[in-house]
Protein backbone atom coordinates (compact mmCIF):
# COMPACT_ATOMS: atom_id res chain seq x y z
CA UNK A 1 0.00 0.00 0.00
CA UNK A 2 1.41 3.40 -1.10
CA UNK A 3 0.41 6.38 1.56
CA UNK A 4 -0.13 9.33 -0.77
CA UNK A 5 -0.99 13.24 -0.33
CA UNK A 6 -2.51 15.20 -2.56
CA UNK A 7 -2.30 18.87 -1.72
CA UNK A 8 -4.18 21.15 -4.46
CA UNK A 9 -5.97 24.21 -4.00
CA UNK A 10 -8.23 24.35 -7.07
CA UNK A 11 -11.10 21.93 -6.21
CA UNK A 12 -11.44 20.72 -9.55
CA UNK A 13 -7.78 19.83 -10.02
CA UNK A 14 -7.80 18.37 -6.67
CA UNK A 15 -10.99 15.51 -7.58
CA UNK A 16 -8.67 15.20 -11.58
CA UNK A 17 -5.52 14.08 -9.40
CA UNK A 18 -7.40 12.04 -6.89
CA UNK A 19 -9.72 11.00 -10.45
CA UNK A 20 -6.60 9.37 -11.92
CA UNK A 21 -5.30 7.77 -9.02
CA UNK A 22 -8.55 5.72 -8.99
CA UNK A 23 -7.99 4.78 -12.82
CA UNK A 24 -4.47 4.03 -12.20
CA UNK A 25 -5.35 1.83 -9.79
CA UNK A 26 -8.07 0.26 -11.60
CA UNK A 27 -5.09 -0.33 -14.59
CA UNK A 28 -1.71 -1.68 -12.15
CA UNK A 29 -3.60 -3.11 -9.43
CA UNK A 30 -1.57 -0.42 -7.05
CA UNK A 31 -2.71 0.33 -3.95
CA UNK A 32 -2.95 3.63 -2.55
CA UNK A 33 -4.15 5.37 0.66
CA UNK A 34 -4.85 8.86 -0.15
CA UNK A 35 -5.39 11.97 2.01
CA UNK A 36 -6.11 15.17 0.35
CA UNK A 37 -5.25 18.65 1.25
CA UNK A 38 -6.69 22.13 0.22
CA UNK A 39 -3.17 24.04 0.55
CA UNK A 40 0.49 23.87 1.83
CA UNK A 41 -0.12 25.32 5.21
CA UNK A 42 -2.89 22.20 5.82
CA UNK A 43 -0.14 19.62 5.17
CA UNK A 44 2.80 21.45 6.94
CA UNK A 45 0.91 22.12 10.07
CA UNK A 46 0.95 18.65 11.02
CA UNK A 47 2.99 16.93 9.00
CA UNK A 48 4.77 13.51 10.00
CA UNK A 49 6.47 11.51 8.05
CA UNK A 50 3.49 9.35 6.74
CA UNK A 51 3.74 9.50 3.26
CA UNK A 52 5.84 8.16 0.09
CA UNK A 53 4.28 10.05 -2.40
CA UNK A 54 3.70 14.38 -2.21
CA UNK A 55 1.95 15.32 -5.77
CA UNK A 56 1.69 19.11 -5.24
CA UNK A 57 0.07 21.81 -6.60
CA UNK A 58 3.15 24.70 -6.45
CA UNK A 59 0.75 27.86 -6.87
CA UNK A 60 -1.46 27.94 -4.17
CA UNK A 61 -2.96 31.11 -1.56
CA UNK A 62 -1.51 30.83 1.58
CA UNK A 63 1.50 28.43 2.09
CA UNK A 64 2.80 27.98 -1.56
CA UNK A 65 3.83 24.44 -2.83
CA UNK A 66 7.44 25.43 -2.51
CA UNK A 67 7.37 26.71 0.70
CA UNK A 68 5.52 24.10 1.93
CA UNK A 69 8.13 21.40 0.04
CA UNK A 70 11.41 23.08 1.84
CA UNK A 71 9.57 22.56 5.45
CA UNK A 72 8.72 19.30 4.62
CA UNK A 73 12.06 18.10 3.65
CA UNK A 74 13.24 19.51 7.30
CA UNK A 75 11.27 16.48 8.52
CA UNK A 76 11.50 14.07 5.45
CA UNK A 77 14.11 13.32 3.48
CA UNK A 78 12.52 9.94 1.97
CA UNK A 79 8.95 11.17 0.60
CA UNK A 80 9.18 11.78 -2.90
CA UNK A 81 7.60 14.80 -4.46
CA UNK A 82 5.83 15.41 -7.88
CA UNK A 83 5.15 19.18 -8.18
CA UNK A 84 1.83 19.77 -10.51
CA UNK A 85 2.49 23.48 -12.10
CA UNK A 86 1.33 25.35 -14.66
CA UNK A 87 4.38 27.15 -15.19
CA UNK A 88 7.32 24.99 -16.52
CA UNK A 89 10.23 27.57 -14.99
CA UNK A 90 9.33 26.18 -11.37
CA UNK A 91 10.63 22.70 -12.81
CA UNK A 92 14.75 24.07 -12.37
CA UNK A 93 13.32 25.25 -8.81
CA UNK A 94 12.24 21.71 -8.01
CA UNK A 95 15.83 20.52 -7.64
CA UNK A 96 16.19 22.79 -4.63
CA UNK A 97 13.38 20.08 -2.81
CA UNK A 98 14.45 17.35 -4.00
CA UNK A 99 11.58 16.53 -6.41
CA UNK A 100 11.18 13.95 -8.37
CA UNK A 101 9.33 15.16 -11.22
CA UNK A 102 6.84 17.73 -12.05
CA UNK A 103 3.40 17.46 -14.27
CA UNK A 104 2.10 20.60 -16.30
CA UNK A 105 -1.27 21.85 -15.96
CA UNK A 106 -3.30 20.87 -17.49
CA UNK A 107 -2.69 17.41 -16.24
CA UNK A 108 -3.09 14.86 -18.96
CA UNK A 109 -3.33 11.23 -17.66
CA UNK A 110 -0.98 10.01 -20.03
CA UNK A 111 1.73 12.50 -17.91
CA UNK A 112 0.85 11.62 -14.71
CA UNK A 113 0.71 8.19 -15.44
CA UNK A 114 4.28 8.55 -16.49
CA UNK A 115 5.30 10.62 -13.32
CA UNK A 116 3.28 8.17 -11.06
CA UNK A 117 5.59 4.81 -12.36
CA UNK A 118 8.62 6.96 -11.89
CA UNK A 119 7.34 7.42 -7.92
CA UNK A 120 6.41 3.58 -7.61
CA UNK A 121 9.56 2.21 -9.56
CA UNK A 122 11.68 4.24 -7.21
CA UNK A 123 9.56 3.30 -4.07
CA UNK A 124 10.24 -0.27 -5.37
CA UNK A 125 14.05 -0.16 -5.66
CA UNK A 126 14.18 2.04 -2.02
CA UNK A 127 12.37 -1.18 -0.01
CA UNK A 128 14.35 -3.22 1.72
CA UNK A 129 13.03 -6.88 2.10
CA UNK A 130 14.29 -9.28 4.80
CA UNK A 131 14.61 -13.10 4.69
CA UNK A 132 14.87 -15.19 8.08
CA UNK A 133 17.72 -17.77 7.82
CA UNK A 134 17.11 -20.94 10.20
CA UNK A 135 19.83 -22.62 11.71
CA UNK A 136 20.67 -25.08 14.56
CA UNK A 137 21.72 -22.01 16.20
CA UNK A 138 18.93 -19.57 16.23
CA UNK A 139 17.39 -17.28 13.48
CA UNK A 140 19.15 -14.51 11.51
CA UNK A 141 17.56 -11.37 9.23
CA UNK A 142 19.52 -11.27 6.04
CA UNK A 143 18.80 -8.14 3.73
CA UNK A 144 17.50 -9.65 0.28
CA UNK A 145 19.16 -7.42 -1.79
CA UNK A 146 22.82 -8.37 -0.56
CA UNK A 147 22.12 -12.17 -1.28
CA UNK A 148 23.72 -13.80 -4.49
CA UNK A 149 22.18 -16.90 -4.40
CA UNK A 150 20.72 -19.57 -2.66
CA UNK A 151 21.76 -23.32 -2.72
CA UNK A 152 19.87 -26.06 -1.18
CA UNK A 153 21.26 -30.01 -0.73
CA UNK A 154 18.58 -31.54 0.82
CA UNK A 155 17.00 -29.55 4.10
CA UNK A 156 20.82 -28.16 4.31
CA UNK A 157 20.88 -24.22 2.61
CA UNK A 158 23.64 -22.29 2.06
CA UNK A 159 23.16 -18.51 1.53
CA UNK A 160 25.98 -16.78 -0.87
CA UNK A 161 25.83 -12.90 0.61
CA UNK A 162 27.66 -9.93 0.38
CA UNK A 163 28.44 -10.58 3.80
CA UNK A 164 29.47 -14.34 3.18
CA UNK A 165 28.22 -17.42 3.11
CA UNK A 166 25.95 -18.32 5.87
CA UNK A 167 24.03 -21.86 6.62
CA UNK A 168 20.58 -22.80 7.16
CA UNK A 169 17.94 -25.26 7.22
CA UNK A 170 14.32 -25.91 5.26
CA UNK A 171 13.60 -26.07 1.63
CA UNK A 172 14.02 -24.86 -1.25
CA UNK A 173 10.32 -24.07 -2.02
CA UNK A 174 10.00 -22.35 1.44
CA UNK A 175 12.59 -19.99 0.53
CA UNK A 176 10.97 -19.47 -2.79
CA UNK A 177 8.22 -18.69 -1.49
CA UNK A 178 9.11 -16.05 0.75
CA UNK A 179 10.64 -14.37 -1.94
CA UNK A 180 7.64 -14.44 -4.33
CA UNK A 181 7.24 -11.43 -6.04
CA UNK A 182 11.49 -10.03 -5.90
CA UNK A 183 13.95 -10.32 -8.88
CA UNK A 184 14.85 -14.23 -7.81
CA UNK A 185 14.76 -16.94 -10.17
CA UNK A 186 14.60 -20.57 -9.84
CA UNK A 187 17.55 -21.96 -12.16
CA UNK A 188 17.56 -25.36 -11.03
CA UNK A 189 16.26 -28.17 -8.47
CA UNK A 190 18.84 -26.59 -6.05
CA UNK A 191 19.54 -23.28 -6.96
CA UNK A 192 17.90 -19.44 -6.42
CA UNK A 193 19.99 -16.84 -8.07
CA UNK A 194 19.10 -13.20 -7.60
CA UNK A 195 19.48 -11.35 -10.98
CA UNK A 196 20.31 -8.19 -9.39
CA UNK A 197 23.15 -9.79 -8.72
CA UNK A 198 23.64 -11.38 -12.47
CA UNK A 199 26.37 -9.82 -14.34
CA UNK A 200 25.95 -11.79 -17.90
CA UNK A 201 25.42 -14.98 -19.43
CA UNK A 202 27.64 -17.26 -20.44
CA UNK A 203 26.95 -20.79 -22.53
CA UNK A 204 23.66 -20.63 -20.96
CA UNK A 205 24.63 -20.60 -17.50
CA UNK A 206 24.43 -17.33 -14.89
CA UNK A 207 27.82 -15.42 -13.64
CA UNK A 208 26.59 -13.60 -10.46
CA UNK A 209 29.17 -11.59 -8.82
CA UNK A 210 31.81 -13.10 -10.44
CA UNK A 211 30.88 -16.76 -10.07
CA UNK A 212 29.32 -19.11 -12.45
CA UNK A 213 26.60 -20.84 -11.28
CA UNK A 214 24.92 -23.82 -13.63
CA UNK A 215 21.50 -22.85 -15.13
CA UNK A 216 19.50 -26.20 -16.01
CA UNK A 217 19.12 -26.39 -19.59
CA UNK A 218 14.94 -27.17 -18.74
CA UNK A 219 15.20 -23.74 -17.34
CA UNK A 220 17.39 -21.68 -19.74
CA UNK A 221 14.50 -19.76 -21.99
CA UNK A 222 12.99 -19.04 -19.35
CA UNK A 223 15.64 -17.31 -17.05
CA UNK A 224 17.13 -15.61 -20.29
CA UNK A 225 13.69 -13.94 -20.19
CA UNK A 226 13.66 -13.23 -16.66
CA UNK A 227 17.07 -12.05 -17.24
CA UNK A 228 16.07 -9.55 -20.14
CA UNK A 229 12.99 -8.68 -17.89
CA UNK A 230 14.56 -7.45 -15.17
CA UNK A 231 17.45 -5.60 -17.56
CA UNK A 232 14.45 -3.49 -18.56
CA UNK A 233 12.30 -3.05 -15.84
CA UNK A 234 14.94 -2.77 -12.87
CA UNK A 235 18.14 -2.75 -13.99
CA UNK A 236 19.27 0.32 -16.28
Amino acid sequence: MTHIAVVEDDSGCRRQILDYLERYTRETGEQFKVCAFEDGDSIIGSYRAQYDVILMDIQMAFVDGMTAAREIRELDDQVLIIFITSLASYAVKGYEVDALDYVLKPVSYFAFAKSMGRALERLRRRRRRYLSVSSKSGTQRVDCARVYYIEADGHSLSYYTADGRLSGTGTMKEVEESLAGGWFFRCGKGLLVNLEHVEGVTDGDAVVHGTTVQVSRSRRKEFLAAFNRYINEVGQ
